[in-house]
């Protein structure tokens, strides 16, 4: 690391001995290490659940510029009602 800003964080008692009992294992090297390496899953889920918010506002518009014609509601309900007995016959439906 080139640059090094330090920050003062206050957490509560249970997530201090968290990160201590990370670097007392040996699974880290320093407490600094554990918030890193925290940041870094942090800012990657946060990215993907941005990108998947993206995605689903472009299926969005996309289905609003659709002139097909949907399934009727009665259609999708039988099917449902088709298959769901077929599940819980399999026992993989539960009640």
């Amino acid at each position: 690391m080139a640059t090094v800003e330090r920050i003062s964080v206050a957490l509560p008692p249970e997530m201090v001995a968290t990160i201590r009992g990370a670097v007392d294992t040996g699974e880290y090297a320093s407490s600094s290490e554990v918030v890193r390496d925290a940041l870094r899953d942090w800012t990657h889920r946060r990215s993907l659940r941005q990108q998947g918010i993206v995605e689903l506002r472009q299926l969005w518009q996309e289905a609003l510029r659709d002139t097909t014609p949907g399934v009727p509601a009665d259609e999708v309900l039988d099917r449902l009602e088709r298959k769901y007995p077929t599940i819980a016959d399999a026992g993989g439906a539960a009640t």
